[in-house]
């Protein structure tokens, strides 16, 4: 495999200097010069890959989905073919500690999801990325549910509050990460999950 190209390297220290300052500033703070200045590129050099500050929020929001999606693959890698495993594992994927855990992420995610109230560019981007999210999770509790002989429905809602669970654990440990047990997220979740499939 040869080395990236110039452009996909510049691309590259400027979504992960994007990541840094979102992570830091917010998402008002991130803005075109000081994401440049992060890089330690020039502003117009910036503007050269990304035409506008729009572009590279998109591009982070990508790179942050398929950095969970490649955690979760991981995880479900070594849940093998339970159904039920293999859900608890992608829950784990987005809120478990250990490898893999991105508290910058995290931090960016919830910063472009509150813009996301106010910006409808940025709306749209995080609905689709969310949408993706609760599709993964609806199939995971269907099998689960078809796996045991049951009737597939509560399998949307039960994903969306999940999904809600998750990303409600994602702003807390971001806005008041000291006044959370450390760890919290994960097994609260699983015992969560298995109450909605009827094991609690």
């Amino acid at each position: 495999m040869g080395r990236p190209s110039n452009t996909e390297q510049r691309r590259a220290d400027i979504l992960e200097a994007m990541l840094e300052v979102v992570a830091r500033e917010g998402y008002r703070g991130a803005t075109v010069a000081a994401v440049a200045q992060e890089a330690g590129l020039n502003p117009g050099l910036l503007h050269y890959h990304f035409k506008k500050k729009l572009e590279i929020v998109v591009a982070l929001l990508e790179r942050l989905a398929a950095a969970v999606e490649a955690r979760a693959e991981r995880k479900l890698r070594r849940a093998g073919d339970d159904p039920q495993a293999r859900l608890l594992a992608y829950v784990d994927a987005h809120v478990a500690l250990g490898k893999g855990a991105d508290p910058r992420g995290v931090a960016a995610w919830v910063a472009i999801g509150a813009e996301a109230v106010r910006e409808p560019e940025v709306a749209a981007v995080f609905q689709a990325a969310v949408e993706e999210r609760l599709a993964r999770l609806e199939a995971h509790f269907a099998a689960v549910r078809a796996a045991r002989g049951e009737r597939r429905a509560g399998s949307r809602s039960d994903a969306a509050a999940t999904l809600a669970a998750i990303e409600g654990a994602y702003r807390l440990s971001a806005a008041a990460p000291d006044a959370l047990p450390k760890g919290f997220a994960a097994p609260a979740l699983r015992r969560m999950v298995l109450g909605l499939l009827g094991e609690a």
